[in-house]
């Protein structure tokens, strides 16, 4: 497998001024210090990774936190992009949010070749201990969802509770074969959640948005996708995890064309 390229971050630097992608993820950066939140760049120990080529970044409250949340994105966002709404409410609530960037997405990487959610579990945990947070409560949406689902199966000391959002973390093979989602197999489903065209992210935005827009010009999904790179990502859907019992909740609409009803209720 060839290396991949460098961070989001670097690809972004060399974006036009002018990106609307690019302004949008400064604005939602602002958002991030305005609550109270600081960016930081983990490189893993050892330990994890021996190659020590792995970095997560993440952002973290000022002050050390009482309540800590932590807050993982679904694909086709990074920390900013997904959470920047979100925070106000939840720090208004009582929880100081820590939003890391999953590898491979925002400014998250590592040189290894390992793209299974157990590797991303891995890694985020390891930051959250080098950032000194032993207990925590998690929030996964979509592909976070499944990255939190593993980190509670592998962590059932650290994760205290789950809330699950549009994740489709008991999806079977039999499921995609028998029409279950709009998909026919996990390479379909790869094409779909990682698009590279225009059009691929307007059948996406059409399946995973309530109200999605009504025009959305090619021009700013060129820029997004350039922008927005995500890099050599595999979906890997299935998996077993144990039988540890952890305060949970799993949330899906009922009209979601991508996470089924009835994989909801299956959850």
């Amino acid at each position: 497998m060839p290396p991949p390229p460098p961070p989001a971050a670097a690809i972004g630097r060399r974006s036009s001024i002018l990106s609307f992608a690019a302004a949008r993820d400064r604005c939602f950066s602002r958002r991030f210090l305005r609550a109270g939140l600081r960016p930081l760049a983990i490189p893993l120990p050892t330990g994890v990774d021996d190659d020590a080529g792995t970095t997560v970044h993440v952002w973290v409250p000022a002050n050390p936190p009482r309540n800590p949340l932590l807050l993982l994105h679904g694909f086709g966002a990074s920390a900013t992009w997904q959470w920047a709404p979100y925070l106000r409410p939840l720090i208004a609530a009582g929880y100081d949010p820590i939003v890391p960037d999953l590898l491979f997405f925002g400014a998250s990487y590592t040189r290894l070749a390992d793209r299974s959610e157990a590797f991303q579990a891995r890694s985020i945990k390891a930051a959250m201990d080098a950032i000194g947070v032993a207990r925590f409560g998690l929030v996964g949406v979509s592909y976070g969802g499944f990255v939190g689902y593993r980190m509670a199966a592998m962590y059932p000391d650290a994760v205290e509770r789950v809330v699950l959002v549009c994740a489709g973390v008991c999806l079977e093979e039999k499921d995609l074969a028998g029409g279950l989602f709009p998909v026919a197999g996990v390479g379909e489903a790869a094409d779909l959640l990682v698009p590279r065209r225009p059009e691929e992210v307007r059948r996406l935005v059409r399946l995973t948005f309530v109200r999605p827009p009504c025009i959305m010009p090619s021009c700013f999904l060129w820029d997004y996708i350039k922008v927005r790179p995500l890099r050599f990502l595999s979906l890997r859907f299935l998996f077993k995890i144990g039988s540890k019992s952890i305060p949970g909740l799993h949330c899906y609409r009922a009209l979601d064309e991508v996470i089924e009803s009835q994989e909801g209720k299956k959850i």
